[in-house]
């Protein structure tokens, strides 16, 4: 397994991150995908642990399962299907930090062609990167 972690500050506090995070259908107010639909409610939240999501965006439908959902504090999920990875977990984790949260989005993954892990970092970077931004952009805002 390999993997990526990045962190940003954001000046809002962990329960109004987490409510943005969690909220599967309104990811794209706030990460680059054009469309997030849920295709299976979880437990003990419809976006909860077992939530089942497609991310589509950038010419790829990306299937993923909610694998860790703890209200105010972190949000895990795995790659199902869709994406040029053999695996991929990731993991979203909020804690107080100052006047807002630290937010700590880590990925694990596998590719699936030898040798283009460095690729795969260098794009997960972008996009954790953009992601975050927006993350913070949306949370800042209200």
């Amino acid at each position: 397994m390999d993997g990526i972690a990045l962190e940003r500050h954001v000046r809002a506090p962990a329960s109004r991150v987490f409510a943005v995070v969690s909220n599967h259908e309104r990811m794209p107010e706030w990460f680059p995908a054009h469309e997030v639909v849920r295709r299976r409610s979880g437990s003990p939240h419809p976006d909860g642990v077992g939530a089942v999501r497609v991310v589509r965006g950038s010419g790829l439908a990306v299937e993923e399962t909610v694998t860790a959902f703890e209200q105010g504090s972190r949000l895990a999920w795995a790659l199902v299907a869709g994406a040029p990875l053999r695996s991929a977990r990731s993991d979203v984790r909020l804690s107080a930090s100052g006047e807002g949260t630290r937010v700590r989005w880590s990925v694990e993954f596998e590719t699936s062609v030898l040798g283009t892990s460095w690729l795969a970092r260098r794009l997960l970077a972008r996009i954790l990167s953009r992601a975050l931004d927006g993350l913070a952009k949306r949370c800042e805002a209200r």
